[in-house]
């Protein structure tokens, strides 16, 4: 096989910049003929080495410069994760542009809002469901948007005419002519690479107004890879992440953690990526993958461990005995092993070996887990007993903290030195304070952004005048070395007693039930604490058909009298964990599952909680009448 590389006249790159596309370009000098990523085409997992991934890149990079796409000129993606998505975003790098992404769920509106704000002119829209919405907004919505890329033909062909539409297979055929006239040109723009080029353009999730772009340049992302990829004390093993580990890619590449442990990392250290088949398919694609390292975001973490526990219960009389046994077992281990900085001691380690044959073994196979050696938490908070039920199944997951303004570049709990109940000890060599009046966690380093989009005021409020980042978290230090987030300044509940409040504490503590989906603790001005709280509907409908309670619906289900009395020993539970102004005195049931559309949740799945408090006021107000 002929390598890409040995086909044209590309200028030595070994002084440029180390771009993320720079990066790749080097796994494929090293490895040409090792796989680097794997996607499913009608069931069967397709491979692609990094000749062939590299080779797909560079004409869709060629394709761009045809197209007329100039340095920091914006490229969108609109599209589930798939190797098109990267290919888009390695190309873009490449010729020296910037990549914005949008979450797959945008709504028209948002997907109106974010291209004309960002100002893309070449737009990706995976299918007809992301293509409808640039056509719904009608006719010169998006002034900006000279091409619009499309991958999947179904229902598009036939039925659409505009100019403006490209299927992505011409796309690359458009690179392939430009690259034969031109050979050299992407290369000659990546030995170009600026550390101040603005390489991604991230949104934040949006929970309090519009989503503002993030600036995220060649220079914080090299140095987010350098402080979380390539870390070598994060590994429990002290053998850093390489070529023969594996990962699955299933969050959305348009969220900075995603794009951590899915493009950076390999582009960093060279890890084989697998794009799960959808959101929905992760447990199912974890068993047949078997990853080395897994990043899960709470939601996921918290699913799981809901399923492991009702599986249990649906198991015969004996199974049930026996897992009773290895659950007290693994909540024995995960307790000794929290208790000694996540590394094993002697009755632990003797624990493990009694459990591992008997039940972890099976039960980490069959979640996907068998050959995880490391996995992490991060990008919300997450209640301390779900972390400390893995780790005792011999899954070491580490909390971790950042934000898209660093690049995630902020703590970590690293092997040998955890404390559960705090995101960990701040990455060494970096500019890490706690504000002494307010407790916020500030940050200054090279990982952090330069600046929100077109928004110099909101950049300037997002900066203190000495330079440090303001992230918004209040925080507290636990033994001098480990951070405890206490929640976002806006949202700490002050009641009428003029007591501060932490919800998310409380709120974590009922999400670690496998009853419970959504919780939203309410209380700010008011004389006490309640809350709003949403069922797990697959965990609460087992239950109930166990109990032989019919239901129809979800507010059905939510509404008999039988779950309600389940919910509340869930909150009876929680309010044995706090003191008495923290404890939930009254609750209500959500009549419906929370939506990403509907305006109660954010791209990531956080509350909005202006819009809940809004939508369900009613419910809110009868808890203090």
């Amino acid at each position: 096989m002929t390598s890409t590389l040995e086909r044209t006249d590309a200028p030595d790159l070994s002084g440029a910049y180390p771009t993320v596309a720079w990066r790749v370009r080097d796994w494929v000098q090293r490895t040409p003929d090792k796989v680097c990523m794997r996607d499913k085409d009608y069931g069967v997992w397709q491979e692609r080495t990094w000749a062939e991934f590299w080779d797909s890149v560079l004409n869709a990079a060629h394709g761009l410069l045809a197209l007329s796409v100039k340095p920091q000129d914006v490229v969108s993606i609109h599209s589930e994760d798939r190797p098109a998505w990267l290919i888009l975003d390695i190309a873009t790098v490449a010729i020296r542009a910037t990549t914005t992404g949008l979450y797959p769920t945008n709504p028209t509106a948002e997907v109106e809002y974010l291209l004309n704000n960002s100002g893309a002119r070449v737009h990706l829209a995976e299918d007809q469901e992301q293509l409808d919405k640039i056509f719904d907004a009608g006719e010169g919505a998006f002034p900006n948007v000279e091409t619009i890329l499309y991958i999947e033909p179904r229902g598009i062909r036939n039925h659409y005419d505009d100019p403006r539409l490209l299927f992505w297979d011409d796309f690359l055929a458009l690179g392939r002519e430009h690259r034969v006239a031109d050979p050299g040109a992407v290369e000659a723009l990546m030995a170009e690479a600026q550390p101040e080029d603005v390489m991604a353009l991230i949104y934040t999730s949006g929970t309090t107004g519009p989503p503002k772009g993030a600036m995220l340049t060649n220079k914080n992302v090299s140095f987010g890879i350098e402080k979380i990829i390539l870390e070598p004390a994060r590994m429990p093993s002290g053998v850093p992440p390489g070529p023969n580990d594996t990962t699955l890619t299933y969050l959305p590449l348009c969220h900075v953690a995603e794009r951590i442990f899915s493009t950076w990392q390999m582009a960093g250290c060279g890890v084989v990526l697998n794009f799960a088949e959808s959101i929905d398919t992760v447990v199912a694609n974890l068993r047949e993958i078997q990853p080395t390292l897994f990043f899960a975001v709470p939601r996921i973490w918290e699913k799981i461990h809901a399923g492991v526990l009702i599986r249990m219960q649906d198991a015969t009389w004996f199974k049930r005995q026996v897992s009773g046994f290895s659950l007290k077992l693994a909540g024995y281990i995960g307790r000794q092993r929290v208790a000694n900085g996540g590394k094993f001691t002697f009755s632990s380690r003797l624990a493990y070996w009694i459990g591992n044959p008997l039940m972890f073994r099976a039960l980490k196979e069959r979640i996907g887990m068998r050959r995880v050696r490391w996995a992490a938490s991060g990008a919300a908070p997450i209640a301390p007993e779900v972390l400390e039920f893995f780790m005792g199944l011999g899954i070491p997951v580490y909390e971790l903290y950042g934000m898209t303004e660093n690049v995630a570049v902020a703590t970590l709990n690293f092997p040998g030195r955890l404390k559960l109940g705090t995101v960990g000890e701040p990455y060494p060599g970096i500019g890490f304070r706690l504000d002494e009046e307010t407790g916020e966690i500030q940050t200054k380093h090279d990982a952090v952004f330069r600046g929100y989009w077109n928004k110099p005021e909101a950049t300037a409020e997002t900066f203190t005048e000495d330079g440090w980042l303001k992230t918004g978290d209040v925080g507290v230090w636990v033994d001098g070395t480990h951070v405890k987030i206490i929640d976002r300044i806006k949202h700490i509940i002050i009641t009428s007693g003029g007591k501060n409040i932490s919800p998310s504490e409380i709120e974590n503590s009922l999400k670690a039930s496998p009853y419970i989906k959504e919780a939203m603790v309410i209380g700010d001005r008011r004389k006490f604490i309640s809350a709003l709280i949403g069922i797990e509907l697959d965990t609460v409908g087992n239950w109930a058909l166990r109990k032989g309670i019919p239901y129809t619906t979800y507010r059905d289900l939510s509404e008999k009298t039988e779950v309600i009395e389940l919910i509340q020993s869930e909150v009876t539970r929680t309010n044995e964990k706090f003191a008495s102004v923290e404890q939930i005195k009254v609750f209500r049931m959500i009549p419906k599952e929370l939506d990403h559309e509907d305006g109660e949740l954010t791209a990531t799945q956080k509350l909005k909680r202006e819009s809940m408090e809004e939508m369900f006021g009613d419910l809110v107000e009868s808890m203090y009448q």
